[in-house]
């Protein structure tokens, strides 16, 4: 979708400078002029209501739907295979978070059976390195949630 689409939705777009548009919003009841439409150089279009509305709701308001702020991307080219992404940060440390799990439960059953191989300062370092790795996982799943 074109930006000049856009503007064309949206009541008396007034330009502010390079790429900037202030107008009515369009999801409330406005007076005065509350919406920023911003373009940016890559083709994205940002939209934000100064009294709260949602983007969403702004675009369902005059029919669109958020993939109408980007622009279209290019065809992919069939002679070229798709890249193949790793296994996302997030997965491997829930997968690492389990296996430490297993492995602490494990040197806590030899270590309680009398198991004097791995010892009270070895099962404390093993436990330390599994909360490590918990930890690492709260961390991650807070960022990328």
């Amino acid at each position: 979708m074109s930006l000049e689409n856009l503007l064309s939705r949206l009541d008396k777009p007034r330009p502010t400078g390079p790429g900037r548009w202030l107008v009515r919003c369009p999801a409330h009841e406005d007076r005065s002029p509350s919406l920023s439409v911003r373009e940016l150089e890559d083709g994205r279009i940002l939209v934000h209501c100064f009294t709260g509305c949602s983007t969403g709701d702004v675009l369902a308001a005059i029919g669109l739907e958020f993939s109408d702020l980007y622009p279209p991307r290019p065809p992919a080219d069939p002679h070229v295979p798709p890249e193949r992404r790793p296994f996302p940060a997030l997965d491997i440390l829930k997968a690492l978070a389990f296996e430490a799990t297993i492995v602490r439960l494990a040197a806590r059953d030899l270590l309680e059976a009398g198991n004097l191989v791995l010892g009270e300062a070895g099962f404390a370092r093993l436990a330390l390195a599994s909360e490590r790795i918990e930890s690492a996982l709260g961390f991650a799943e807070v960022r990328h949630g």
